[in-house]
């Protein structure tokens, strides 16, 4: 519906004058009189007027509904309202400026701009128009499609850190310097709308909340109520269309198309009147469409039976709310008082104001009226700074009930008034206001855990299962508000602000004490879990927290006061929830002389949870209290005796070592659900908020715990107290892996708490470096793409990781090719920081790592040893952890697993167990080294070199580390470790040395770290020993390859006979190739045509089947031998793209091709070789298996012999049969002979006194008007019938009957596919497609090989060089299958254009057809001329040479003729240049002359010679290049060397040479003048040539131009640009369409829309589709430029996407704008794309991917 300020002057004027027709002047001057109460006569305008207007719901004329509405109501309203003509005051108005602010409200699918320089958050957006005008343009920014609902920002200085305004919306930009002076309306004007505006809104809200079906308020009651309903059915989400169609069609009895327009209309609008009638017949339809829909879904549609009137009213509510909407848009005064109405609330009423009214209906509403309402909101509360501040404080009062009636509702987030929260809450002062004034955080916090209590279990624990995926979608918008609310920290704190929010985090810790623990698991014993319990909600939560956790983290950090307040509360309700089950008795465990008291649990028998979001939370609030420094206020807020750090590590440590367990597979029979909760607990997406704050509740455990008493614990909790102590485990396999791998994961986490201290806090690091430290061992991987890179590492609050400002500080990158994308790799400096137990890593990661690391040292040939990197140090906080490390149990530990290890106690100890142990000891030894090297040695109380150096005990037998490792040195399991042990050997003695203070100086770094000179010669010793093995595996090497070659020989003596005969055969052809060579200049065996015509190479060929893998040599008379093609139309060569195609070839004549070559035939190949038996076999194998599983959609068509190539895959709908090139030689002397009688001319008259002769013989005796031609010169010798085979002839080629039935069902699937038919073998066009589609395909392939600037011989693919082979062999093969007389009639046809004796009445004229078409069908048809009754001839060697040349020749001479003629028309006037006297350009000038002459002047003289010579040159070199191709593979003669490389000059010589043409081509005419002068007279005065050279119609110029693919934008936001102007033609709605570009013409089109549906020979087919068959003839390329994706479509039902040629910065394509970076045009991969159309690969590739694919199956092609 149109809006009310929206109409153009014509309208307005129509509009105006019917007002002055239809209001009376009393009436007018009624709205005017102040005595008058405004309300009452508005209320009984609208009731005289309105249900008239709209009486006609079930089939509205909306245009005449309008200007009803223009004339009757809102006219006079107008002219009231301003005090003069409506579109005068308008127009001041709009003139007088603009807002500030942009507040153009996004449509689903449109394309949003952020800033990622400027932007305060990632929801500041921008329009596409303000941001083309932006300065953002060029930063970095991001584009997205918007959901829709969505505000442009532009010109809200809060939501930009720069640039917050666009130059169109800057003051003084369009007329807006005079904004203030001008904006203030005069008083009269403000004071009529404090009186319209009330009655209007009033009216508004009463009508959008009305609940009575039946009745109208009084005041709106006049006129005798009528039995007059409407039955309006209500949109709903639960209802698929085709449920809805289906209940329509059944309840009412409808048609199909009728119940399709009402399903539309009611998705669109929301509701939808579907019967009009009196009430019981409304009622009974309204119980009908319920029954029906009930069957087909588990809850019936919503419908109502509503009286005309109410209906009526109901509209125009909302047409006055448009109009409202309209009025706001121009100007702030309207917008103040409509807002100081909407929020004024009645005076001793409860009742909320009108918005809020509206906003508590919202979720009753339709979808049509919650449009209009929203618009409403953002044209008037959101352009006002002021009023929106008041709108957010209403909308918080109701925030709980709008939130609780949008979860109970069905329909979508973006048509929700809740949606409007992000427009609110994103403003950072609007949020502090919230937070001060409205305590919104509480609000929001309560709101969630009032909307989630059925998920509550008896402990007050959430627990998931059975959950509704629907209510928890919509559950988490409200999580999303208090990320909103989050998303900017104030810069200054008060009071207020401070106790507010802290009353908020405790609301907020009330719900993470809910999560605390939930779901809690037990450890399943010998039965498998029957069911796999609902674990992804809880996850999906915890995903949804993360963010909001780290919030809240960062809030409380910005104030120190804040910061210990909030630490006090989180540490007393992780106390709270820690206290329950603490009933059990304590009890004691002993080791090393260390007791531990702790209550009895195990992972393995007791519940556990996963789940612990408060003691992750506390995690994250001590750190940031070390960070700050404010940790040394702790005790003032917490007691020593409160903390209870026992209790706090309790339950982290629980969750890691049920971690532990699940990969040591003690969990197996708990089922998939834990295995996925435990890979996301590890994952990138959650580790933030769980795994990594785990191990930081474990750092502070050991920073504030006693070391021993510390590892104690964990060694209980790890169930591994016996495993170190003395007691012997059991023989029994399954414990001892379970034992070993539980060691190791132990080990691990000592190694994390230990050395993983890059957390800002922990150590005193950045978050710069933390990153760094990620992206490097991200890298030590593999080199990564960008993307990838990005997935790895954890987002903040801002979607940003933060990695663009270090990844050129650690890694180049590397740029892609025509595929893959671009990779990162990492910068050699950056090896060293390369941490094997980085805690992020994966096992598989890991070892990854660890492989790709030893390979590249390998390769530097340095030592495999891979220290870990030195860590930066605790901070203060923190600095006990490293005690651990030096404890007596740590030494213990340590001992224990390397002793098992030099014991060989084989099943107690892995080579990992050991690199762990290792790798602690390394991060002790570089402790000590590094505190030695900061402090003096007295004051270092960390000695972790005494410790490892101490026995073990007292025994007798007892050792220490240092002697153990010197053992392990010696143990071959672990010769992978040795280098580790002797790095690690020599960090003691450099520690030793630091300690006993001898000479500092000494101190050389090596490998990574630093060992003293001394130890360099143990170096040195190892680099020989490495050198030595690597000179034995030289020498080895070499024996292996003499004694190879030795059996070489031995074999080439004992087969010497096969040996001497191949190499006999090739000296000989070396030597007749020398000879050949010397022998003259000119070489003849390169030359095609003419008596001097070169020996065919006829090699004898032999093929192997890729189906039975049997060889068989190509014969006549063997079994056929195929190649797998494909036969396709193709529109791959024309121009005229506009040209409409005959979709159905029924009434076609292909014989002669238009010179656009508009639609051709092209035969490809894979090149793939069966025996036709092989694939006959295959075929019907597949078809056999086709029709045992119909249920499979297939990819490829078998009606139509549609299959998979068996070896490549690619698909194919026909095979070519091979035949054999017959070599034919030509006996110089006769050629000499029959030079000297057959001429030209003489061949001509030969040739028509046959064809005359067929025909009298065919038209039995019936009198023949003989051509004049043939009289000529018959005196001398009288030319008979008999004639042409005096010259000689042969019999036919006998060809075996399989090659004559793959003759012929090859020709039917040219003829076939290529005129859309059925299939008949006899039909009279199967010659003509075959000789068509030869001469097709060989053009496509010269277009390609000039493109790609490739030679004419010899750069073809193999597929492409045999398939060109078999289908030039088979087409002159063909002719043999079908009745001469046929083939007969269509040379004479094709002859009639070159000879006009032949002409018929529908012979084109030359100018009308392709010439090189008509020399591929005369060439292979001329041998039907030699056919007799009784025998069956062709042509001898020097007949067909002669045949061949007078053909090439006449057809030349058309050409060039054919060229000049069209090179005359609309020719620019020629540039100066110097005058060219060459014989080419003489003879130019005299060949026009005579055209002038013969064309009575129409041809103009004065085109310079040189001009028209360049003309034919350029114009003719495609033909040449064509008639090289295909005279080269029917008659296989070598060409000149020139032809196998490019060279433009010596091409067109050689070409000459090649095909016997003077290279003077206008020498050809004089010298046959006499003979071809008739022909050209003949030719010129063609009524076709003439209209052409008048004027009046256009030529093709040759050479045609070469088809590329569309210009496309070298940045894709002006393609984005482009898509968001389109309108879709058939569509009046501002729906947003799916806008398509179609890259071969560059139409664009509205996808997947049904106003752009049509009716293609009764099937709906969808715009792409229907396009794609005009326009490639069915198939085509499309560019979906909201989505950045090519579709490539084939037919109706086949099509694939292929990635767009747009790459980011990093090399990468972006499907769907996911990431949205900035994309640029790759002009590689855009070629890649037209390669792909130009060789005809198009539906090879979407067969490829549908294969790899089989997703797509579900989508429908057809309506694309």
């Amino acid at each position: 519906m149109a809006d009310g300020g929206d109409r153009g002057p014509g309208a307005a004027a129509a509009g105006a004058a019917g007002g002055r027709a239809s209001v009376q002047p009393q009436e007018r001057a009624m709205w005017c009189d102040e005595r008058f109460n405004f309300q009452a006569t508005f209320l009984q305008c609208l009731a005289k007027h309105v249900p008239n207007i709209y009486s006609a719901e079930m089939d509205p004329l909306l245009e005449k509904q309008e200007e009803m509405v223009q004339a009757a109501i809102l006219y006079p309203l107008e002219c009231y309202l301003f005090g003069e003509d409506p579109d005068i005051f308008l127009e001041k108005l709009q003139q007088s400026g603009t807002s500030q602010l942009c507040g153009k409200v996004f449509k689903g699918g449109e394309t949003t701009y952020s800033c990622r320089d400027c932007a305060v958050d990632p929801t500041c957006v921008l329009c596409m128009d303000c941001f083309q005008n932006s300065i953002h343009k060029n930063h970095r920014y991001k584009m997205h499609s918007s959901t829709g609902g969505g505000f442009c920002d532009c010109g809200d200085t809060e939501a930009w850190k720069a640039g917050p305004l666009c130059t169109k919306h800057e003051p003084g930009a369009s007329g807006s310097a005079k904004e203030n002076s001008e904006c203030q309306l005069n008083e009269e004007i403000m004071e009529h709308s404090r009186r319209v505006f009330p009655s209007v809104i009033k009216y508004i809200v009463d009508m959008l909340i009305w609940e009575e079906e039946k009745e109208l308020p009084p005041e709106l009651t006049i006129r005798e109520k009528v039995d007059s309903y409407y039955c309006v059915l209500f949109n709903d989400e639960h209802h698929s269309y085709d449920h809805v169609i289906y209940s329509l069609q059944r309840a009412l009895g409808c048609e199909l198309g009728e119940a399709q327009l009402h399903t539309t209309a009611i998705d669109k609008e929301g509701r939808r009147a579907v019967k009009a009638g009196q009430y019981t017949s409304c009622q009974e339809a309204k119980e009908e469409i319920k029954r029906h829909s009930e069957n087909v879904s588990q809850r019936p549609l919503h419908v109502e039976v509503l009286h005309a009137d109410v209906m009526a009213h109901q509209k125009f509510a909302l047409r006055l709310g448009s109009w409202l909407n309209k009025l706001m848009s121009y100007s702030s005064d309207f917008r103040q008082v409509f807002c100081q109405i909407c929020l004024k609330e009645e005076a001793g009423s409860e009742n909320p104001c009108f918005i809020s009214k509206l906003m508590l209906w919202d979720a009753k509403l339709h979808k049509g009226a919650r449009k209009v309402l929203h618009e409403l909101i953002f044209s008037s509360f959101f352009m006002e700074m002021e009023y929106k501040k008041l709108f957010a404080v209403e909308f918080v009062k109701y925030y709980k009930a709008l939130q609780k009636e949008y979860i109970s509702d069905d329909h979508d987030r973006v048509l929700s008034v809740t949606a409007l929260s992000v427009q609110m809450f994103t403003v950072p002062t609007l949020a502090r206001h919230l937070i001060e004034e409205q305590n919104v955080i509480t609000t929001i916090t309560e709101t969630l855990l009032e909307v989630l209590p059925e998920y509550l279990d008896k402990n007050d624990k959430f627990n998931f299962q059975g959950y509704s995926q629907d209510k928890l979608n919509r559950v988490y918008a409200v999580i999303y508000d208090l990320r909103y609310v989050l998303v900017s920290k104030p810069p200054l704190w008060t009071d207020r602000l401070r106790e507010r929010f802290l009353e908020g985090f405790v609301s907020f810790l009330r719900i993470l004490t809910c999560m605390q623990g939930m779901e809690e698991i037990k450890r399943q014993i010998g039965q498998h879990i029957e069911v796999d319990p609902d674990w992804d909600a809880a996850i999906a939560i915890q995903m949804q927290l993360k963010n909001i956790l780290l919030m809240f983290q960062e809030w409380c950090a910005c104030d120190e006061e804040l910061l210990l307040k909030a630490y006090r509360e989180c540490h007393k309700a992780v106390m709270r929830c820690s206290t329950n089950g603490r009933s059990r008795e304590k009890t004691v465990f002993h080791l090393c002389g260390h007791t531990l008291e702790s209550r009895p649990y195990r992972v393995s028998a007791d519940p556990v949870s996963i789940h612990l979001p408060l003691s992750r939370t506390l995690a994250g609030l001590h750190v940031r209290l070390s960070k700050t420094g404010t940790i040394s206020r702790l005790h003032e807020f917490v007691s020593p005796e409160e903390f209870q750090v026992e209790l706090l590590v309790e339950y982290p440590l629980r969750c890691l070592v049920l971690v532990a367990q699940v990969a040591a597979e003690m969990w197996r029979r708990n089922g998939l659900s834990l295995i996925s909760q435990v890979f996301y607990y590890q994952d990138v997406k959650c580790r933030e908020e769980m795994y990594d704050k785990d191990i930081i509740m474990l750092q502070i455990g050991a920073s504030l715990m006693d070391p021993n008493q510390f590892l104690l614990l964990i060694l209980q909790r790890y169930e591994l107290a016996d495993a170190f102590k003395k007691i012997k485990p059991t023989k029994d396999q399954d414990l001892i892996k379970q034992c070993n791998v539980l060691i190791e994961e132990m080990l691990q986490i000592l190694i994390y708490v230990v050395g993983e201290r890059y957390v800002p806090g922990v150590s005193n690091v950045t978050k710069e470096d933390v990153i760094m430290r990620e992206i490097i061992h991200l890298l030590c991987i593999e080199p990564m793409a960008h993307s990838a890179i990005t997935k790895s590492l954890p987002e903040n609050e801002n979607n940003e990781t933060g990695l663009e400002n270090v990844i050129d500080k650690v890694a180049t990158f590397k740029k892609p090719g025509v595929s893959g994308h671009g990779v990162y790799e990492l910068k050699d400096e950056c090896l060293k920081e390369f941490n094997m137990f980085f805690y992020h890593y994966t096992k598989t990661q890991h070892s990854k790592a660890e492989h790709t690391q030893k390979k590249r040292r390998k390769q530097e040939n340095r030592d495999e040893a891979m220290p870990p990197p030195p860590p930066p140090d605790f901070s203060p906080a923190f600095s006990n952890v490293v005690r651990i490390l030096n404890c007596d149990v740590m030494m213990h530990i340590l001992r224990t697993v390397l002793q098992r290890a030099v014991e060989l106690e084989t099943h107690l100890w892995t080579e990992a167990m050991i690199q762990m142990v290792l790798h602690l000891l390394s991060l002790g030894l570089l402790e000590e080294k590094q505190q030695l090297q900061k402090s003096p040695e007295e004051e270092v109380t960390f000695d972790f070199y005494h410790k490892a150096t101490r026995m073990g005990s007292s025994a007798l037998n007892a050792v220490n580390v240092l002697m153990l490792l010197e053992k392990l040195k010696r143990v071959p399991q672990l010769e992978a470790q040795k280098d580790t042990v002797n790095w690690i050997l020599q960090m003691f003695d450099t520690v030793k040395r630091l300690r006993e203070k001898s000479s500092l100086t000494t101190v050389a770094a090596t490998s990574g770290s630093e060992v003293t000179k001394g130890d360099e010669s143990t170096q040195d010793k190892e680099k020989a020993e490495r050198k030595r093995k690597a000179e034995a595996a030289r020498l080895h090497r070499q024996k292996i390859m003499a004694q190879m070659s030795a059996l070489q020989r031995n074999f080439i003596e004992t087969h010497k006979l096969l040996y001497e005969n191949t190499l006999e055969a090739q000296g000989k052809e070396d030597t007749m190739m020398e000879e050949e060579s010397m022998s003259s200049a000119i070489d003849y065996s390169r030359i095609a045509l003419g008596p001097k015509r070169g020996p065919s190479v006829a090699e004898k060929e032999v093929l192997t089947c890729i189906l039975c893998q049997e060889e068989q040599e190509v014969k006549l008379e063997s079994a056929a031998m195929v190649l797998s093609a494909c036969v396709q139309k193709s529109t791959a060569l024309t121009q005229n793209r506009s040209r409409i195609l005959e979709l159905s070839g029924d009434m076609l004549d292909p014989l002669f091709m238009h010179p656009d070559l508009p639609c051709g035939t092209h035969t490809g190949s894979c090149g793939h070789v069966m025996h036709a038996a092989c694939w006959q076999k295959y075929f019907e194998a597949m078809q056999l298996n086709f029709r045992q599983r119909l249920h499979v959609e297939q990819i490829f068509d078998l009606e139509n012999g549609e299959y998979l190539c068996p070896l490549c895959k690619s698909l194919c709908n026909t095979v070519i049969p091979i035949v054999p090139l017959q070599a034919q030689k030509i006996n110089s002397e006769d050629a000499e002979a029959v030079a000297q009688i057959l001429s030209l001319a003489r061949w001509l008259e030969i040739i028509i006194v046959r064809i005359s002769g067929y025909s009298v013989k065919n038209a039995k005796g019936e009198k023949q008007n003989l051509p004049a031609f043939a009289n000529k010169g018959m005196g001398t010798s009288a030319l008979e019938f008999h004639s042409i085979l005096s010259f000689g002839v042969q019999s036919s080629a006998k060809y075996s009957s399989s090659i004559k039935e793959m003759l012929i069902l090859f020709a039917t699937t040219i003829y076939r596919v290529g005129l859309k038919v059925a299939p008949n073998e006899a039909d009279y066009r199967i010659p003509m497609m075959t000789w068509s589609t030869c001469a097709f395909t060989i053009q496509c392939i010269e277009n390609l090989l000039e493109t790609e600037g490739k030679p004419l011989f010899g750069s073809l693919q193999n597929r492409q060089h045999s398939g060109l082979k078999a289908l030039v062999q088979f087409a002159a093969a063909q002719r043999t299958t079908s009745p001469q007389v046929l083939i007969q009639k269509h040379l004479v046809r094709l002859l009639g254009v070159l000879l006009p004796n032949f002409k018929g009445e529908d012979t084109p004229s030359l100018l009308e057809v392709d010439m090189f078409h008509i020399l591929v069908g005369v060439v292979l048809s001329f041998p039907s001329l030699y056919w007799e009754d009784a025998v069956d001839l062709q042509p001898s060697s020097i007949s067909s040479a002669y045949n061949h040349l007078y053909l090439f020749h006449l057809t030349t001479l058309a050409h060039i003729t054919q060229i000049v003629v069209s090179s005359a028309t609309g020719r620019e006037s020629p540039t100066a240049r110097s005058s060219d006297n060459s014989e080419e350009a003489q003879s130019a000038q005299s060949f026009c002359r005579e055209i002038c002459q013969y064309t009575s002047g129409c041809f103009s003289q004065d085109i310079p010679g040189w001009l028209v010579w360049d003309c034919v040159k350029k114009g003719i070199m495609p033909y040449l290049r064509c008639a090289a191709l295909f005279f080269h593979y029917l008659l296989g003669v070598s060409p000149p060397e020139e032809l196998l490389q490019v060279s433009e000059e010596g091409q067109f010589k050689a070409l000459c040479s090649y095909l016997s043409l003077p290279t003077n081509l206008f020498l050809l005419f004089q010298e046959y003048w006499d003979t071809v002068n008739p022909l050209l007279q003949r030719w010129c005065a063609d009524p076709v040539v003439l209209s052409c050279l008048k004027g009046k119609s256009i030529a093709i110029r040759y050479p045609r131009k070469r088809n590329s693919l569309i210009e496309l934008p070298e940045d894709y936001s002006c393609l984005l640009n482009q898509a968001s102007q389109f309108r879709c033609p058939r569509s009046s709605d501002d729906e947003q369409k799916h806008p398509v570009l179609c890259l071969f013409c560059g139409a664009m089109l509205c996808s997947q829309n049904t106003c752009c549906q049509e009716l293609v020979n009764g099937e709906e087919l969808g715009a792409c589709t229907s396009h794609a068959l005009q326009c490639g003839a069915g198939v085509c390329m499309f560019l979906k430029i909201r989505e950045c994706k090519v579709v490539l479509i084939e037919g109706k039902t086949r099509g694939c996407l292929y990635p767009a040629p747009y790459l980011d910065e990093y090399g990468e394509t972006d499907p769907g704008l996911k990431r949205g970076n900035p994309l640029h045009l790759c002009r590689e991969r855009y070629r890649k794309l037209h390669l792909l159309w130009q060789q005809h690969c198009i539906i090879e590739e979407i067969a490829r991917s549908q294969e790899t694919n089989q997703i797509f199956f579900g989508f429908n092609w057809q309506l694309l």
